[in-house]
């Protein structure tokens, strides 16, 4: 059975290995040992804390088999972004030259450095082992989705808007066209370089080196236009989990690689709006079932898993006792219920 919970120190070694796996950098998972140990350190104390408004607080969760307790993913998330500095992003602008004299008006795509992202809640740091798990998208889901279950169960502790930056094109190198492009004019770095120095876009020296005027897209260099928004190959899964679960892109794109930065207002997110708590009973399943998610309304010791139920139309859920076991609940415990498929759900 896979399930979702929240990381501890034991997983170090096998999260250390999913951050130094193939794929695009995530400076949000960093393939160094020190740093992620902070993430977890980070993430159990926050577990722990009593917290009425979000603050510096950081998540991360990871995808357990429970038989053999293989790791096959991570997903995270940061209360608040740019918590004691800024968090930088491009917003896209459209910006109106015009001339009464010469009778033009003409409208120019650019980018405008932005701390607006500042204050809402991130999510971050999603990884998911698509060579062991195979390409269908309900397991990513589980993996992506499980975190909205735990913040729809928890508001206190998170700010009602979301937004998620996803790694953005590079090639077989790890050279980013927008960098090269853009960003090392500036920095005279390696992009891969100043994804780690960044460390999440909260950084000083971003502010102190990026230039505040607008960047007109139409002079940079026509393969850095190409990518801009675009996801990398590797994160393609993740973008389409953020899509179902109802974030949109296009307002931002990331300061160093342009990749896209999606957003959403929480009351939005198909996790939220459509998840309902519901008294659990341990039973057989029977009927015409269809997946869902479902958690337990823990904190330190939060679980979510996909089981296939029949729709919920009332104030108690069947679940088979293999899963209650799993969601380490007994009869009569609230669990937290969506349709994986959610939208349209009553």
């Amino acid at each position: 059975m896979l399930l979702v919970r929240p990381s501890k120190l034991s997983d170090l070694p096998q999260i250390e290995r999913m951050a130094r796996s193939d794929g695009p950098v995530l400076h949000s998972l960093p393939p160094d040992r020190e740093r992620l140990q902070q993430r977890v350190n980070d993430s159990v104390h926050s577990l722990r804390a009593d917290v009425d408004c979000p603050g510096e607080e950081s998540y991360l969760f990871v995808l357990e088999d429970t038989v053999s307790g293989q790791l096959h993913g991570t997903a995270g998330i940061m209360a608040v972004a740019g918590y004691s500095e800024p968090f930088y992003a491009f917003r896209n602008e459209v910006l109106v030259h015009a001339s009464r004299e010469l009778k033009v008006n003409h409208r120019v795509h650019a980018l405008v450095t932005s701390h607006e992202l500042t204050g809402r809640t991130r999510l971050t740091g999603f990884y998911y082992d698509e060579a062991a798990l195979g390409r269908g998208m309900a397991l990513p889901q589980l993996l992506s989705r499980a975190r909205m279950m735990f913040i729809a169960q928890h508001r206190e502790r998170f700010n009602n808007e979301i937004f998620s930056v996803l790694p953005g094109v590079t090639d077989d190198n790890g050279r980013s066209p927008f960098w090269d492009a853009v960003g090392f004019k500036f920095f005279r770095r390696d992009f891969a370089e100043m994804e780690l120095a960044s460390g999440g876009r909260s950084r000083t020296f971003i502010a102190e080196m990026m230039q505040v005027d607008p960047l007109y897209v139409p002079l940079i260099a026509e393969e850095a236009q190409r990518v801009m928004g675009e996801p990398h190959s590797g994160a393609r899964i993740n973008y389409r989990c953020h899509l179902a679960e109802g974030l949109e892109p296009d307002h931002f794109v990331d300061l160093f690689d342009a990749g896209p930065v999606l957003t959403a207002q929480l009351d939005v997110c198909r996790s939220v709006r459509y998840s309902r708590l519901h008294t659990a009973r341990r039973g057989e399943v029977s009927g015409d079932t269809v997946p869902h998610l479902v958690s337990n309304t823990l904190t330190a010791d939060f679980r979510c898993l996909l089981v296939d139920l029949p729709p919920l139309m009332g104030d108690e859920v069947i679940l088979p006792p293999e899963v209650a076991d799993a969601l380490e609940i007994v009869d009569g415990d609230a669990v937290r219920c969506v349709p994986l498929n959610s939208e349209g759900a009553r």
